[in-house]
């Protein structure tokens, strides 16, 4: 099947939190999806409002194996109908797993920089918030397990939150360096808890390592639980649901009974577009990934030639590029207002972590035409603003 992934789309009007302008700003920020979604996905919902009844909704046995089947062929993960729980997303879950592994004022371990949502839902819940920074090495991040130790030991942690693939620097953590880290929790009885969300969107030459598969081949799945959704996969983040994965039974059970205490479930929509994307997604997830891949060689091709002071950190997984532009200035928000000011939105790398400072995460997940010109853009923003 042919997808036209250059297609514009017009978002703007439509409650679109990406596209919320009045002008013409191209938006290069929040982790969607400039694409139509997959025929097989637009079809299934389809079918749904054609039904006419739009009742309450529970997981099908089909559902369950399409679930089992996909992350079975693809990572080698084995699971079964009593290993996946269901949540809205993967967000609401990190919050839940906070409740299920600690107590408020258990401290809790992140690394710097990560996914905004990791530091706030820790200290909304009156948790000890512990970061530790990445090292950067050669051009990629890397884990610091000295300092991961050292930090476990004088602040007692409780719960690592791992993101893998790491957002925002793209990286697909190896096995090797997932080994060493469950390692290192375990000698310290440090519970896991791995966001999985960005799994499917590796890219070429790079392996995605399940830690729940690592954490049961070392007998320390009683500790780690791993979260994951269809909807960065395949661009349906307005359908909220998606999965917890935990191997242990006495894990499950207490997961479960906090969910019946926070009211989690799932619609009718979620469970349908969740279905038809694991069953029939495969494809147009193919093409996409292509496309993606071209457009993160467009983007650093044009930031080489024309703002070479600009570090990029070449993508592993998705289709967010870490951007070091310290070049260009030496305050977050001035950077910022910079490229608003040039009809260009990115997201300002401060809000990460301290290691975010002077820089930016860009989306390259939209048609060509759109990126070339907020590349352009970009380049009208800071070709003179090198210090």
């Amino acid at each position: 099947m042919q997808y036209n992934f250059d297609e514009i789309i017009d978002r703007r009007g439509t409650g679109s939190l990406k596209w919320h302008y009045s002008d013409d700003t191209i938006p290069l920020w929040v982790a969607d999806m400039d694409f139509r979604a997959a025929p097989p996905i637009l079809a299934s919902v389809q079918r749904v409002a054609e039904h006419g009844i739009l009742g309450y909704t529970k997981p099908t046995g089909a559902l369950y194996e399409a679930i089992i089947n996909w992350h079975g062929s693809r990572y080698g993960l084995q699971l079964n109908k009593q290993n996946i729980l269901f949540s809205p997303g993967v967000v609401p879950s990190l919050a839940l797993m906070i409740h299920v592994f600690t107590e408020v004022g258990d401290a809790i371990m992140v690394n710097d920089p990560i996914y905004t949502p990791f530091t706030t839902k820790v200290q909304q819940n009156k948790r000890t918030l512990v970061m530790s920074a990445l090292k950067e090495v050669d051009g990629k991040y890397q884990i610091d397990l000295k300092n991961i130790e050292a930090k476990i030991i004088e602040h007692k942690v409780k719960l690592y939150l791992l993101c893998n693939p790491h957002n925002p620097g793209g990286r697909v953590w190896t096995a090797d360096e997932l080994k060493a880290l469950l390692t290192l929790c375990k000698k310290y009885e440090v519970a896991i808890v791995s966001d999985e969300i960005h799994q499917d969107l590796t890219l070429t030459g790079h392996t995605f390592t399940p830690f729940l598969k690592l954490a049961e081949a070392e007998n320390y799945a009683h500790k780690v639980v791993s979260l994951t959704s269809m909807t960065k996969t395949f661009n349906v983040a307005g359908i909220k649901g998606s999965m917890i994965f935990a191997k242990d039974d006495a894990l499950i059970k207490k997961i479960s009974q906090q969910q019946l205490n926070d009211e989690y479930e799932l619609n009718l929509f979620a469970y349908t577009v969740m279905q038809s994307a694991y069953e029939h997604g495969g494809e147009w997830l193919e093409k996409v990934l292509a496309y993606i891949e071209n457009n993160i060689e467009i983007t650093l091709d044009f930031l080489a030639r024309h703002l070479p002071d600009i570090k990029v950190m070449r993508p592993e997984a998705s289709y967010l590029i870490w951007l070091d532009c310290s070049a260009y200035g030496e305050d977050n928000q001035a950077l910022y207002d910079k490229l608003r000011e040039a009809k260009v939105e990115l997201n300002s790398g401060i809000k990460y972590g301290h290691e975010g400072h002077l820089k930016m995460r860009i989306n390259v997940a939209c048609p060509k035409t759109l990126l070339r010109e907020g590349l352009n853009r970009v380049y009208e923003a800071f070709r003179d603003m090198e210090k």
